[in-house]
């Protein structure tokens, strides 16, 4: 029998299949068929590590190719927990199945524009809601027990070990330069997450690109967050790690009231924060130095610590 899916991956790996359309439309439309979305129009984002369909206006379909479908298994175990439980919307699971040995999701579709794509419209004030809001809907995120998710892959003090094992090579693999590279095992040793410490479900990658927006009568508003697929528990403050980096951007005002809104005493906004959160940017599952340091360049900064305290997670 003829196979809807490609079944195996090509000897340099599932990327080539993933970014060809034409592999993936068979599939796509009898999935849609399934859910009596068939006569829905398709249309693919143009981000994110595995391919997303909008399927008209009201719903995404999410694929899993073969070797992805622990993250499948994550996504839908964490869109589910967390539904109705925040004060930012998140995606509601419509159907959680495979077709051959893909995965996928079938979720509704947010609100709105991807903050990205609307950034500079911004005004002052409405950056200040937005920051609010959003340390509001990371606390409560984490303020979630988490008892009900675990076991939850991966575990936090191997995979802490395993990233502090490997930081340096994977950064050299990246090409970042020696003069980077030198200062992590010391900086790493000082500034490492602290074992033992407090443990929260984790969305890992809040961005802009995965945070959307309206706008309301009195002006821009949050209005929703997706894509936990690299959910994790862990330590809160690996989340800030792309929050400052992806979100804020180096803006300190914005950075700042979101952790006020989180609810971060002020006596604990201070450097040693800032270095805190760059120590987790090293370790995190997706770490890649050279490429941060193209989105936001040093303005003369010279060692981690310059870097993390007034660039990339910049308090003052």
């Amino acid at each position: 029998m003829r196979s809807i899916f490609p079944r195996d991956a090509p000897p340099e790996g599932w990327d080539t299949v993933l970014a060809d359309d034409a592999r993936l439309a068979a599939g796509v439309a009898a999935i849609a068929q399934r859910h009596g979305l068939g006569r829905a129009t398709r249309r693919r984002y143009d981000s994110g590590s595995v391919p997303v369909y909008a399927l008209g206006e009201q719903h995404v379909l999410k694929l899993f190719p073969p070797d992805q479908v622990a993250f499948a298994n994550v996504e839908s175990r964490v869109l589910a927990f967390v539904a109705e439980k925040l004060p930012l919307p998140t995606p509601a699971i419509k159907a959680v199945d495979a077709l051959e040995d893909w995965h996928y999701i079938l979720m509704t579709q947010l609100r709105g524009a991807r903050a990205s794509q609307v950034w500079p419209a911004f005004s002052a004030l409405e950056r200040d809601r937005l920051a609010d809001h959003l340390g509001h809907s990371l606390s409560a995120l984490h303020a979630l027990g988490v008892t009900a998710l675990e076991p939850i892959e991966p575990r936090w003090d191997k995979f802490v070990a395993a990233q502090l094992a490997s930081a340096v090579d994977r950064q050299r693999d990246r090409g970042l330069a020696p003069q980077w590279l030198e200062q992590i095992p010391d900086f790493l040793e000082r500034w490492r997450p602290a074992p033992g410490g407090a443990r929260a479900l984790l969305h890992t990658e809040v961005m802009r690109e995965h945070l959307m927006v309206e706008r309301a009568a009195d002006g821009w508003r949050l209005s929703g967050l997706f894509d936990f697929e690299p959910a994790m528990v862990g330590d809160p403050a690996y989340e800030f790690a792309s929050v400052g980096l992806f979100v804020a951007c180096g803006d300190a005002r914005f950075l700042r009231r979101t952790l006020r809104a989180y609810g971060k005493p002020q006596a604990d906004i201070d450097d040693g924060l800032a270095c805190r959160y760059m120590a987790c940017a090293l370790l995190h599952r997706y770490s890649n130095l050279p490429w941060y340091l193209q989105r936001l360049p040093p303005q003369g900064e010279t060692t981690l610590e310059q870097l993390a305290q007034q660039r990339w997670w910049a308090l003052q």
